[in-house]
């Protein structure tokens, strides 16, 4: 039976738009974990794909329903990978991205990676959809980019002000929002479950 309805299993509200965004060109009902009270499980997973899944099987077992979890990061080479599944940890309770991208420059200062081929950076993604009564299903998908500073621009969230993509002159937070969602690792993870129709 198509699917008709889908919880996005999140409460980061910048998250929740763009997947959104994604899912505006089909005709699910969408509602989020916050939306439901569902307080979101503790990320115990290793991996970006292990804690999507967790959350989005929790959320499915919460709701009754299918929901597509994304659990997602900035990994900078220089860090050997950090902050990586712990990129929202970083920015502390309050999710205060200012402070996280503050530590991340801190950190480069202090292993001497201050120019540019130094400051080599990705953005991961990893979405699960979890469909009660099937197998969860993941889709990855990745951007390559250069970090900057100070930051630049005001759309977006997260690390977005200092993420400049490979070919590009803005970072994610001074692009049109549009053109982020249409080649950032969140749609090239997407494009992958489209691709694979786990709905149909």
């Amino acid at each position: 039976m198509p699917l008709k309805a889908l919880i996005i299993a999140s409460h980061n509200a910048g998250k929740v738009r763009e997947i959104d965004a994604l899912l505006a060109p089909f005709s699910f009902s969408v509602r989020s974990a916050s939306e439901l009270n569902i307080i979101e499980p503790e990320e115990t997973g290793s991996t970006f794909a292990q804690n999507a899944a967790l959350k989005a099987e929790h959320c499915a077992l919460a709701a009754g329903a299918a929901a597509l979890a994304d659990d997602s990061g900035l990994e900078v080479a220089a860090l050997n990978g950090a902050p990586g599944i712990y990129s929202a940890r970083w920015a502390g309770p309050d999710q205060d991205f200012a402070i996280a991208m503050a530590r991340i420059e801190d950190k480069l200062a202090q292993v001497d990676a201050g120019n540019p081929p130094d400051r080599r950076a990705n953005f991961i993604c990893a979405l699960a959809l979890a469909i009660p009564g099937q197998k969860t299903q993941i889709f990855e998908g990745r951007i390559d980019g250069t970090l900057c500073w100070p930051p630049r621009g005001t759309r977006g969230f997260g690390y977005d002000p200092v993420f400049q993509p490979l070919g590009f002159d803005q970072t994610f937070a001074q692009m049109d929002q549009d053109k982020k969602h249409a080649m950032s690792h969140r749609a090239e993870a997407f494009e992958k479950l489209l691709a694979a129709k786990p709905w149909d």
